[in-house]
């Protein structure tokens, strides 16, 4: 039987215990950095076959996230053992993907102590459609300029400014909601960012982009201060390049989203959907679709 609740653990800070809440109960309180600033970070995992793909990678982007944001160093040993007992619990009722998200606050301004937990459920069916018939997107700018140099500071002295968090994954989702949702009303399913300045490509609104070239070359972009680093992308070059791939990231302009033998998003539950149409472009099925599949299902397995 299919668990219809989400199964959720709290996460008590400070290496604090681990717990199973309730889901009909609350959780959140009013005074949350989460519901009042956005404040916090989250990863989202993928549950396969009794067994969390990606972890150490997830780990580790958890701990920089927090670091970026200043908040208290997570740790790893609650989130693996909460994570191990929630899954647990999922493998017990059902044989499908699930999908886990950490999500740590800032926590109460009453307090000042984070607040921590995961949340573990089924895929969406809107995602396993994706993953199916892949997606049509547009291109666009963010509709904002990431600048990544300190104002009035030399060239020579120029550092990154402290207070971007581009390289963490934050709770403030709202501007990527919002582009997806416009998409959508214009009959498309994602977007794929640009560079405004220089049309060089940036990632997905909620993904990583990887284009499959002649000569088995994966590409994807350069992940510097303006792109998130992805950990699905990070596991598929890992694995291609032991099975002959030549898998490089570089700056790449739009038009690479054209002449590519394939164009993919990939994320941690979506997987991999490829980009059927860019800005009205189709982009035909390559003979080698199907090895890509079981190419990034692979290296996704060979990290669980």
């Amino acid at each position: 039987m299919e668990l219809r609740a989400p199964i959720i653990y709290v996460v008590e800070p400070y290496g604090g215990s681990v717990r199973r809440h309730n889901p009909t109960l609350p959780l959140v309180y009013w005074d949350d950095a989460a519901v009042t600033r956005g404040d916090g970070i989250f990863e989202t995992l993928l549950v396969r076959d009794g067994k969390v793909i990606n972890l150490q990678r997830h780990l580790d982007r958890f701990r920089s996230s927090a670091h970026l944001l200043e908040l208290p160093d997570p740790g790893n040993a609650q989130w693996a053992q909460a994570t191990k007992e929630a899954v647990a619990e999922w493998s017990e009722h059902s044989e499908s993907d699930a999908t886990c998200v950490w999500t740590y606050t800032r926590g109460r301004e009453s307090t000042g102590i984070p607040s921590a937990w995961l949340t573990l459920r089924g895929v969406n069916q809107k995602v396993l459609e994706q993953r199916r018939d892949g997606v049509k997107v547009m291109t666009a700018p963010r509709g904002y300029s990431i600048t990544t140099t300190l104002p009035g500071v030399g060239k020579a002295e120029a550092k990154p400014a402290p207070w971007l968090t581009v390289g963490a994954k934050t709770l403030n989702y709202a501007a990527n909601m919002a582009a997806l949702r416009y998409a959508r009303s214009k009959g498309l399913d994602d977007v794929i960012y640009l560079d405004p300045d220089s049309e060089r490509i940036l990632e997905g609104a909620t993904s990583t982009v990887i284009t499959v070239r002649k000569g088995k070359k994966l590409r994807t972009p350069y992940a510097a201060g303006d792109i998130l680093p992805g950990t699905t992308q990070a596991a598929v070059f890992r694995y291609a390049e032991t099975k002959g791939w030549r898998c490089k990231a570089k700056d790449m302009p739009v038009e690479r989203l054209l002449d590519a033998e394939s164009v993919w998003l990939v994320s941690s539950v979506r997987v991999a959907t490829r980009v059927t149409a860019v800005d009205g472009v189709e982009l035909p099925a390559p003979d080698n679709e199907d090895e890509i599949r079981k190419l990034i299902n692979r290296a996704l397995a060979a990290e669980s």
